[in-house]
Parts: structure tokens; C-alpha cells; sequence
């Protein structure tokens, strides 16, 4: 049996993107709000799967620039749909929780409108839309320029105690 070396089979981390927000976004410190959790869509900056960065605009409201790497393909030189899927989880959870609602996701529905190429960034806007009782109701939609690519419904379960 022969021994790989680390480098072999390594891809190469891919170039610096811009997730630069739009003219009165503030960054907002997500992992500082919810923790950890964030590992699976957030959790490695730099790496080839997604690139994140979350803020708040003037009304309050969660926007995010996110980029779609290698890492995330499905059909050739698209992400994959559960790829989209998992931003849109991240994302509309993460918003009830910065309007104050500590949640856990209880549904979520996807439209896919239309593939998303890789290496991509687009932004995800994100409303908390109602609440009433335990029941937080969040929209979102993921596009770039007049493109959208993806909208999302999420109903969001306060957690008890919290």
C-alpha cells in the first residue's frame, strides 16, 4: 500500500472574493450571537465551499454576501441545491435570532428559479414577516443583480426558556 502525501490529491484554496456590502450595511457578528452553530455554512472563511459574510441595514434587517465555491457544485459548474438549500437555513434562521427570536428551524421551503454558477457571489435579504406565539415567519431571497436564484419561506420555533 503506498502513502499519499498531504500535498497530493490537496485542492488549491481559491483567490480572495469581495463580500463587501452594500452603502449602509453594518457588519454584523453572527457567530457572536448564535455561537458555533454556524460551522457548516460559515464555519471556514477562506475555504473552497462558501465564503459569508452577514449585515444589518438601516431598518435592522439580515443581508449576507456569500460566494458559492467549488465545493458546492451539483450540476457541472452550478451549486448544488442543497448547497442553496443550507445558505438559506443559515440565513433566515440567523435572522430571527438578530430580530431577537432564539429558534430553531421548524420548516423551510425552497423555489429554485434558476442554477447558480459557481464561484459566484450573490446576496441573500432576509425579513422576519410575523410572529406570533412560538411561530417566527421568515422570507428571503437569494440573487445578484436582477438574477434570482433562489426564495425561501421559513417557519422559525422560538425555544423555550430562551
Amino acid at each position: 500500500m503506498s502513502e499519499t502525501s498531504p500535498q497530493q490529491g490537496a485542492e488549491s484554496i481559491c483567490p480572495p472574493v469581495d463580500l463587501s456590502g452594500d452603502a449602509g450595511w453594518v457588519p454584523f457578528d453572527a457567530p457572536s450571537l448564535v455561537g458555533e452553530s454556524l460551522r457548516f455554512v460559515s464555519g471556514e472563511p477562506d475555504g473552497n465551499r462558501f465564503r459569508v459574510r452577514y449585515y444589518r441595514d438601516s431598518e435592522q434587517h439580515l443581508h449576507a454576501r456569500i460566494w458559492f465555491g467549488p465545493e458546492t457544485e451539483g450540476p457541472p459548474g452550478h451549486a448544488h441545491g442543497g448547497a442553496v438549500s443550507a445558505v438559506m437555513d443559515e440565513a433566515l434562521g440567523l435572522a430571527a435570532w438578530a430580530a431577537g427570536y432564539p429558534i430553531v428551524v421548524g420548516n423551510l421551503n425552497i423555489s429554485f428559479r434558476t442554477m447558480l454558477p459557481l464561484q459566484k457571489v450573490v446576496t441573500v435579504e432576509s425579513r422576519v414577516v410575523s410572529a406570533q406565539g412560538r411561530k417566527v415567519m421568515v422570507h428571503g431571497r437569494l440573487f445578484c443583480g436582477d438574477a434570482v436564484y433562489a426564495e425561501g419561506e421559513c417557519l422559525c420555533i422560538t425555544l423555550p426558556g430562551r
